[in-house]
């Protein structure tokens, strides 16, 4: 089991059906945050927000859909990385400001936040919520520039860290990328409708055109006279999360210049001439391992077989049966084919380890649907340093591969053998930008950016019980 989701941005400017729109992308964009979801819209006059906790099929409906007016609009779904998971925290954030009102959704993780955090506290400045995102609300009332795009420039020169973002004014829609563009941010067209959203996935559910990627440091300023394009004078080396790649980008995405289904199937046909194996069949770990399995199929000439069937109508949360059954939690979701598996030498295909607990429980539940042999491959390698741009990582203690060895982890595992994509291997595949252009640092340390606040925000705050349905309400 991977790393945990991150979040997903959406904005749109100039649709008479701008949240249903937003909506939907958020649908796309599901797979970046499941924890909430939120949308802010503008009509001109007035400011809607509807967000609550839960899927976007569970916060939103028909009923506050329409409440949602207006021609400009912003969503956001959110898994926590930096706060905690609360009301408060859900985005996009709303604020009365001196620029007057003004949303924002943000994807990242802001690293010095603490230490802007304390200077904006000092200076009497109160914060409603324990996310990071918060800030920018802050600095961007602060400015003394009138210009959205220079008061932007102004504000992302005084943070660090990883962020794709959106910001909806009530004259304005703005995206922004950091300078080493940690986070995927794309334009897009809908009609006479400009769009900036986290993947290109989003723009093919609503029929828009894909245009291009945001640049790494640069800032969209959309307005009803103009689409305008600036840059941060901050000139830095590209460090773009190869684990976009890996795991959180959806297969038929558009990310970093290329489509990531065919990225994982080449690094599928890599790790099988890294880590042969005679076996009767290739199988995924669904969904995250298809792409990659498929290329390791056609690389070692294994066929290729759906081992294991998910439930894709698991929700965030399930009730668990009062009896304890073994690997509850797993065989909810995933359920091996026994009729495929047993008696048979399998490959199983991966993304990642992370902690292992999930993937040994899975490689026995193989074992216990009949298979003879059980082959590990994951495509990509040990997983051994924190993220501190926008990834919920692991304690570095909990990281199996930063305390065991590779065999220690094959005997844990219960696995035959195991093999991992090697880093060389896997940024031979990527081709529209160089591989010194790729964030490692979960693999080997090598953080592009320093980490003054070691990527921790915390700000003890007051629960407060809040009763409203979905969170609706009108921001006047």
């Amino acid at each position: 089991m991977p790393f945990k989701d991150e979040c997903g941005v959406f904005g749109i400017y100039n649709h008479p059906d701008a949240a249903k729109v937003t909506y939907l992308g958020l649908y796309a964009l599901q797979h970046r945050g499941q924890e909430s979801a939120g949308i802010v819209s503008y009509d001109g006059t007035n400011i809607y927000v509807v967000k609550d906790m839960g899927l976007v099929s569970e916060v939103f409906n028909p009923e506050n859909l329409s409440y949602l007016q207006g021609q400009f609009a912003i969503g956001h779904v959110r898994y926590s990385t930096t706060g905690s998971s609360s009301i408060a925290n859900i985005q996009p954030l709303y604020s009365q400001t001196s620029k007057g009102r003004v949303a924002i959704a943000h994807n990242g993780n802001i690293t010095n936040a603490f230490s802007v955090y304390h200077s904006l506290s000092k200076e009497g400045a109160l914060f409603q919520s324990t996310v990071d995102s918060e800030v920018l609300l802050h600095l961007f009332s602060k400015s003394k520039n009138e210009n959205p795009s220079q008061i932007m420039e102004e504000i992302l020169q005084k943070i660090e860290g990883a962020y794709s973002l959106v910001i909806l004014g009530e004259n304005f829609l703005v995206g922004a990328r950091d300078p080493y563009g940690f986070r995927p941010l794309v334009l897009g067209q809908l009609g006479d409708a400009t769009i900036l959203c986290s993947e290109s996935c989003a723009l093919d559910l609503i029929g828009a055109s894909y245009i291009r990627e945001v640049k790494p440091g640069e800032i969209i300023l959309v307005t009803e006279e103009s689409v305008h394009s600036h840059h941060l004078p901050l000139s830095v080396q590209p460090a773009f999360c190869i684990f976009e790649q890996v795991y959180f980008a959806r297969p038929d995405s558009i990310v970093f210049g290329e489509t990531v289904h065919e990225i994982r199937k080449k690094m599928g046909h890599v790790l099988a001439r890294e880590h042969p194996v005679d076996a009767d069949l290739v199988m995924a770990i669904p969904d995250s391992g298809n792409s990659a399995a498929l290329g390791f199929s056609e690389e070692s000439r294994i066929p290729f077989e759906f081992g294991m069937t998910r439930n894709h109508y698991v929700g965030r949360t399930f009730i668990q049966p009062e009896q304890k059954i073994r690997d509850f939690g797993v065989k909810v979701k995933l359920n091996p084919i026994k009729s495929v598996l047993k008696d048979k030498r399998v490959v199983v295909v991966d993304d990642s380890l992370v902690r292992g607990t999930t993937s040994r429980q899975r490689v026995a539940t193989i074992r216990e649907a009949g298979a003879k042999e059980v082959h590990l491959r994951i495509c990509s390698p040990p997983i051994r340093f924190p993220c501190h741009y926008g990834i919920d990582t692991p304690d570095q203690s909990k990281l199996i591969a930063a305390n065991k060895t590779v065999s220690e982890i094959m005997r844990y595992m219960g696995a035959d053998s195991l093999g991992y994509l090697s880093q060389e291997g896997m940024l031979s595949v990527v081709q529209a930008y160089p591989p010194s252009h790729y964030c490692t640092a979960c693999f080997d340390g090598n953080y592009p950016l320093e980490v003054k606040d070691k990527g921790k925000y915390v700000i003890e705050t007051k629960k407060i019980k809040l009763y409203a349905e979905k969170r609706k309400h009108i921001a006047e």
